[in-house]
């Protein structure tokens, strides 16, 4: 029972940070060390992403199926090829590669020497900086409907930095995008596309460690996590794509350099173990 307790926090924490460029994965390994819960696991973590990214596919539903259905198109009429959605499509999929790749040759990296606390408190800092120099600094000119390849696959590369916890895959391609000049919303919503095929792809790979693996708990809690993590992570979409329609990314920025320095503080107290 207290196991589906910690699930229910830990669904909540996901799906409340998977969007916000503030790192969910960081979350998830310096909040349960706070409670003394250990590490759940990059297995645990990675398969409860799952239930933030079928909020994604939901929400942008009518988005996904108008994409999918321009490139499946493209690939059999010319004419569609030149069409906005189906070179999305193909945006989308080449800027996948980076992390996917880097994902499978770094696995065992990824699952313990990233994992880290000196690690993450220190890419929580230095990734914040950078987001609020990019978002600052920010041409702001460019529209979804602007992008390029070479602004998928650079968008593509940032996001692979999220492979180390503590980056956020969402701020480290928004930080991308804001350095590129697109506004905000745009960068937002296409590091939401983005990230479905790397974090689905993600999830399902791990599956298979969740009996016994990496993964501090059984089917029963992960199930539940997942679960939680839809039903917030949803709402949390929503929030995020109103907020910075009119609003900078700067208290997230300052929230990503307290967290970050506050978990330095404290593992070097000895508070929190490494």
């Amino acid at each position: 029972m207290f196991d589906l307790l910690k699930a229910v926090v830990l669904g909540t924490i996901q799906g409340l940070t998977e969007f916000l460029p503030i790192s969910s994965s960081a979350h998830l390994r310096i909040f349960p060390e706070l409670f003394g819960w250990g590490d759940p696991g990059a297995a645990f973590t990675a398969v409860i992403q799952i239930g933030t990214e079928l909020a994604v596919l939901i929400y942008f539903r009518h988005d996904i199926w108008r994409i999918g259905k321009a490139w499946v198109l493209s690939l059999f009429k010319p004419e569609w090829r030149g069409h906005l959605d189906s070179r999305m499509g193909w945006f989308i999929i080449i800027g996948s590669l980076p992390i996917v790749i880097l994902g499978i040759l770094l696995k065992d990296v990824i699952e313990k020497d990233f994992r880290n606390l000196w690690i993450i408190g220190t890419t929580l800092i230095v990734m914040g900086i950078v987001l609020g120099i990019a978002d600052r600094f920010s041409r702001n000119d460019k529209k979804i409907a602007n992008i390029t390849l070479r602004d998928a696959v650079l968008m593509g590369l940032a996001q692979a930095m999220a492979l180390v916890p503590g980056v956020s895959r969402s701020g480290a391609t928004i930080s991308m995008g804001r350095a590129l000049g697109y506004e905000r919303e745009a960068a937002t919503r296409y590091a939401f596309l983005l990230a479905i095929p790397a974090v689905v792809g993600a999830g399902l790979f791990e599956l298979k460690e969740i009996p016994g693996g990496d993964n501090a708990y059984g089917w029963g809690p992960t199930l539940v996590a997942t679960i939680v993590s839809f039903v917030v992570g949803y709402a949390a979409i929503a929030w995020l794509l109103r907020y910075v329609s009119t609003k900078s990314y700067t208290p997230f920025v300052l929230y990503r350099v307290v967290l970050g320095s506050a978990t330095l503080i404290l593992v070097g107290a000895g508070v929190l173990n490494a």
